[in-house]
């Protein structure tokens, strides 16, 4: 598509995209993903409509305070959630839920302590780690071992 939008076709535009052609996907292949598994399908969809239920509250919330038609004052703030779960793919799981709930931000995660960096909107709503625990690592340890 490049060459293309690149007309003429010379040689040097070529051998330029010849290079990026064979050259990117071979630097790319250190990304190649793991095999992935999962071992407890019910629990999939479980953790599904947890999740979609829980965007959908979030989604109703954030626009509140936005909105200000929650009274009160809230304070935003960086919460440290310790983890269990080490595997790649649930780990992965876990900060696309996350970060797809409104007024919720994954920041950083250490390996080595298995803490989680999590920046909330709204601190006063609820206890951060208890409810990460309660409501998706316990389904995400199931489902990637």
């Amino acid at each position: 598509m490049w060459l293309l939008l690149n007309a003429p076709v010379t040689p040097g535009t070529g051998l330029l995209a010849l290079a990026v052609g064979l050259l990117v996907p071979l630097s790319l292949r250190a990304l190649r993903p793991e095999p992935l598994r999962v071992r407890a399908p019910r629990a999939l969809l479980v953790l599904a409509g947890r999740v979609a239920a829980d965007v959908v509250q979030s989604n109703i919330a954030v626009g509140r305070v936005i909105l200000g038609l929650r009274p009160g004052e809230r304070r935003s703030g960086f919460v440290h959630v310790p983890l269990a779960i080490t595997s790649r793919a649930g780990l992965t799981a876990l900060a696309i839920i996350l970060t797809s709930a409104p007024g919720t931000l994954w920041v950083q995660h250490d390996p080595r302590t298995g803490r989680l960096l999590l920046h909330v909107l709204d601190l006063d709503e609820a206890d951060w780690p208890a409810r990460i625990k309660a409501r998706y690592e316990g389904l995400l340890l199931e489902i990637f071992p």
